[in-house]
This record gives C-alpha cells, sequence and structure tokens, in this order.
C-alpha cells in the first residue's frame, strides 16, 4: 500500500512540474486526450485494481484456500444495543455458559471467534489493537475471528452511529495470560456470594433486579447488563465514566444525564443514603 502510494505521489508531483514548465506552444487537442486517457483512467484504474487485489489476496476469509488456521476453540456472543454491549461465554471445561457486559476478557496467544448481533439498530464491533470491524445488524448474526497477540487492556468503540450516545458506548478488552484468564473465567462462572449487607437489600427493594442480574445473588439479567463481579470492571456505562463508587451513583441517579438516550429510568427518587449504599455494593462485587 505504501509502494502504491508512493507510485501515485511521485506520477502527480511529476506531472506538477511537467504543467509548471515553461513551455512556449500549447498542446494539441490530440495529446491532451491522451493525457485524460492514459493519465487520468488507465493508469488509476490499474493502480487501484492491483492494490484493491492485494488486499483481498490478504483476507484469509476471501482466500480461504491459504487459510490454514485451526478453528478457534470457543465463540463468544457479542450483542449491541443502546447504548451497551452484552456479551455471553459459552460453556467449556465443564463451566457453564455466563454472561457478563461492557468489558470482553481473552486469552493471549488463542483465537476466538466472535457471534455478532445487534438487538435494536446496527451497530459496529471493532477492537482497532486486534483486528478489522464488522457490523451487527439486527435480524443478522455476522461472524469475526481474531487472534490476540499481546497482553494489555485496550478500548474498543462503536464504529456506526447509533443514536444519541453512539460516541459514549465502548468497551475495554483486557487480554490476559492464558492461566489468569481461565481464572477469571472460572470466577465468573461462580458468581458472588449473597452477603445480606445493606447495599445488597436496597438493590432488592428498589427493584434493580428487575433488570439486572448478580449471579448467586439473583435471577439473571432479563433488560439491562449482568453486574456479576461489577468491581473488576474498568468502566461504567460502556466505557463513560471510571468505575468508582461515586460514579456508580452518580449513573444510578440520572442516567440520561451521563448518557444521553440511556433506556434505564432515573432513580433520582431515592435518598442519597439508599443510592451510596447500592454504588457501594456494586463497587465492592470482586
Amino acid at each position: 500500500m505504501v509502494m502504491g502510494g508512493a507510485l501515485i505521489w511521485l506520477a502527480v508531483v511529476g506531472l506538477l512540474l511537467h504543467a509548471a514548465r515553461k513551455q512556449k506552444a500549447p498542446w494539441s487537442e490530440k495529446t491532451a486526450g491522451r493525457l485524460i486517457v492514459w493519465g487520468g483512467v488507465a493508469f488509476p484504474l490499474v493502480v487501484l485494481l492491483a492494490l484493491l487485489a492485494y488486499a483481498v489476496w490478504l483476507m484469509p476469509a476471501i482466500r480461504p484456500w491459504l487459510a490454514r488456521y485451526a478453528p478457534a476453540p470457543e465463540t463468544i456472543e457479542v450483542t449491541g444495543e443502546q447504548f451497551w454491549w452484552r456479551i455471553r461465554y459459552p460453556a467449556t471445561d465443564g463451566l457453564p455458559a455466563f454472561e457478563t457486559a461492557n468489558e470482553l476478557r481473552l486469552p493471549i496467544g488463542e483465537r476466538v471467534a466472535f457471534s455478532l448481533k445487534a438487538a435494536d439498530v446496527i451497530h459496529s464491533f471493532w477492537i482497532p489493537a486486534l483486528g478489522g470491524k464488522m457490523d451487527m445488524i439486527p435480524g443478522r448474526t455476522n461472524t469475526l475471528s481474531l487472534l490476540p497477540t499481546k497482553a494489555g487492556v485496550f478500548r474498543a468503540p462503536c464504529a456506526e452511529f447509533c443514536g444519541a450516545s453512539h460516541t459514549l458506548m465502548a468497551f475495554s478488552v483486557i487480554v490476559m495470560e492464558q492461566a489468569d484468564y481461565a481464572a477469571w473465567r472460572s470466577a465468573q462462572a461462580v458468581g458472588s456470594r449473597a452477603g445480606g449487607g445493606e447495599g445488597e437489600q436496597l438493590f432488592a427493594r428498589h427493584g434493580c433486579a428487575g433488570c439486572h442480574g448478580v449471579r448467586g445473588v439473583t435471577p439473571a439479567a432479563s433488560l439491562g447488563p449482568d453486574l456479576t463481579l461489577f468491581g473488576q470492571r474498568q468502566t461504567v456505562g460502556a466505557g463513560t465514566l471510571a468505575n468508582t463508587a461515586e460514579n456508580v451513583a452518580r449513573f444510578i441517579r440520572d442516567p440520561a444525564a451521563v448518557k444521553p438516550g440511556a433506556k434505564m429510568p432515573a432513580f433520582d427518587m431515592l435518598p442519597e443514603s439508599d443510592i451510596a449504599a447500592i454504588a457501594d455494593y456494586l463497587a465492592g462485587l470482586k
């Protein structure tokens, strides 16, 4: 691609220098026509077709006769919703399937397949540090395969305009060593343990469990994100705020003030002490 771009640049600069030189006689109509045909049609057509053919040749899904990838051991289901990410890990190695939200964890050096869906409007799944993007379309399931080769934390935005909080819809991608990843999966499968504290009781009393779930404590999440081990996550509101008790309380109080168009209703009618207790409870789910 760099070589192709350099070739085009040299040709344009050469034409510019040629046009800027002193020339007494004007070009004939025949010469000008040749310049248009060869320089304006044939040259860009050949160069762009060559670059396109090379780009297509690099895409394993389009050249399966050259692909020698082992099949991904598991397929993670990711569903885009306004304006957050529902992530479901399959059952594996004796561990049950489980659901999380807005944070994706992957093992380093192991190919992972993604089943991409959309619950409402078109979204687009994109982890810039790991690979290309793919649209998530209502009523359709697209698949994507990625191979993480470097440990670290990466940001992944929604790459398709999906509403008022499109720019506030992101998720964290944490690529971990395989042993750490296996331990995290085991902890997620087990979930949290009911502690009976004030925050947990208020979480149930004020109807939070009607939309959200905490494995081991409440029924599974139905409408909203699953909050199991929520305190481990790096952000609140799908990449919008850092995960602190203060920001959790702020989001509970008035979600639309943080994320316009959020479907979660405001709970600013609750006493501040109740909001703070619920926020502390969620932040402590580690």
